[in-house]
């Protein structure tokens, strides 16, 4: 295989997409044992490599979608800076060596976890939406794995309700989050062939639907502090406050006249929402 340049494969690996994975399962980790300490990095690193194979597979999945994109033409493989099976090879090195390494230093629940997400992300929803709009509603369940996966490494239950209702957070929080980006990039996804909710909803109707998965998403985080095994007051009524701070900026953003505007500040309030939530979730159980 030819020489490599690291760029080409941090984009490949989706760098930005894998560290945001990467933080949601050491938040998992850091909301059981409630402290920092050595066995996180360890953590970070081994679920860093795995999501970036995940994404590196997903683009040797896509390429072909890709190229005919003006949003992701120029990813590594439709650029031509990397073959498809360069490309996988360095996406079965990456998922194989995450998973392992996630085994040795955490055993196998999370491994088991990781690989979950794999077929699930890479198997069934990557192939699930080129059929159907709404295949990001079973597929919002990538994004609520890792969480346990760092809940898991650290030696909690899986089942318990501190982290099931985390999760769940997660999962209904990314629909709204893909809506957004398909009312942004509809056509782009509609001329490479894949289906898109926007052939079915009109725009106007499509942000009042977004707009009650903000609202139920919304509602869901402020029980969530109640779900904790140390009930805090003041995290319950900080997250209160956050989140009609939250509905007010976004009611704004949405239905304001710029939409193009609006659109691209409403999908960076709920990311900077999600990315806020999961920090106080850290500093309200740290001990």
């Amino acid at each position: 295989m030819k020489s490599v340049s690291l760029n080409t494969i941090l984009t490949l690996i989706k760098f930005k997409v894998s560290l945001a994975v990467t933080f949601t399962a050491i938040t998992g980790y850091m909301v059981f044992t409630g402290g920092f300490n050595l066995p996180i990095v360890v953590l970070a690193s081994n679920v860093f490599i795995l999501a970036g194979g995940s994404s590196a597979l997903n683009e040797v999945q896509e390429s072909n979608y890709d190229a005919k994109m003006s949003r992701t033409k120029h990813r590594p493989i439709p650029s031509g800076e990397l073959s498809s099976q360069e490309a996988l090879i360095i996406s079965v090195l990456f998922i194989l060596t995450g998973i392992f390494l996630l085994y040795i230093s955490f055993g196998l629940v999370p491994a088991l976890l990781g690989a979950f997400n794999i077929v699930w992300y890479n198997l069934f929803y990557t192939n699930l939406k080129r059929i159907t709009p709404f295949a990001v509603v079973p597929g919002s369940l990538v994004g609520a794995v890792p969480v346990l996966i760092g809940w898991s490494a650290a030696g909690g239950y899986l089942f318990e309700s501190t982290i099931v209702f985390i999760a769940f957070f997660l999962f209904i929080w990314q629909i709204p989050h893909f809506w957004l980006l398909m009312l942004k990039y509809g056509h782009e996804y509609e001329q490479a062939g894949f289906p898109t909710i926007n052939q079915s909803i009109k725009p106007a109707s499509l942000k009042r639907i977004i707009f009650s998965w903000v609202l139920a998403t919304s509602a869901f985080s402020i029980t969530i502090p109640l779900f904790l095994r140390n009930i805090s007051m003041p995290f319950f009524l900080l997250i209160f406050v956050m989140n009609i701070i939250f509905i007010l900026v976004f009611t704004k953003l949405s239905f304001g006249k710029v939409a193009d505007l609006n659109l691209k500040k409403s999908f960076i309030s709920i990311n900077v929402y999600m990315l806020l939530f999961m920090i106080l979730l850290i500093l309200f159980n740290l001990h």
